[in-house]
């Protein structure tokens, strides 16, 4: 079960205000901030490829929060273009641009400020030239329609409150036959009410 799309335009703002300010502090690193292992060792417990993370400078790492591995789901190969929605500090962009190759693209998209700036500069310091990196305000994805051959998720699909429009866009993105792999995070059992109405649970 999803988190409901049902809410105001009121409630909207403070969702991804809250999003935004949860992840501000986690650009900075992810240690401490969830029940679940973060970081190297969290990449490593998810299966990542280990000459991968061995490769990935720690600021990469730092930051990491992601609750699966998109790369498990289907193979991304040299020439793909790859949008990471929701990039945060850039590993799993580090991870899509050694697949992608120098023929390959790869676009990652972030909701917080402070998260796309320290993807741009981790991805800086480890010379990767074939990863672009975008500020988003909304799930409106900053592309054109048919442009990419995958998008991959991490965790992020659920903070949104408004996932009708997201996986639209992700559709629209998505060239035919394109593919979405993504991890997340669904409700098995409905909410405590005093989660459910919580603005602060959505960044959880």
């Amino acid at each position: 079960m999803l988190k409901s799309e049902a809410v105001s335009a009121e409630k909207f703002k403070g969702i991804r205000d809250a999003i935004r300010n949860k992840y501000a502090g986690v650009s900075v690193s992810a240690a401490g901030k969830f029940q679940y292992p973060t970081g190297k060792e969290g990449a490593t417990a998810l299966g990542y490829d280990p000459a991968v993370i061995k490769s990935a400078a720690p600021g990469l790492l730092e930051s990491f929060c992601g609750i699966g591995n998109p790369f498990s789901l289907g193979r991304i190969q040299n020439g793909d273009v790859v949008l990471d929605l929701g990039c945060g500090a850039g590993f799993d962009l580090f991870v899509a641009s050694r697949l992608v190759g120098e023929t390959g693209r790869v676009c990652g998209v972030d909701l917080t400020e402070d998260m796309a700036a320290r993807a741009k500069k981790n991805l800086a310091g480890a010379n990767i030239s074939n990863v672009e990196v975008r500020k988003v305000d909304s799930e409106i994805i900053p592309c054109e329609d048919n442009t990419f051959d995958i998008v991959i998720s991490n965790g992020v699909i659920n903070l949104s409150p408004g996932k009708n429009t997201c996986f639209r866009e992700i559709y629209r993105v998505l060239k035919p036959g394109g593919r979405l792999q993504f991890a997340d995070v669904v409700l098995e059992n409905a909410l405590p009410a005093h989660l459910s109405g919580s603005i602060e649970a959505w960044s959880q």
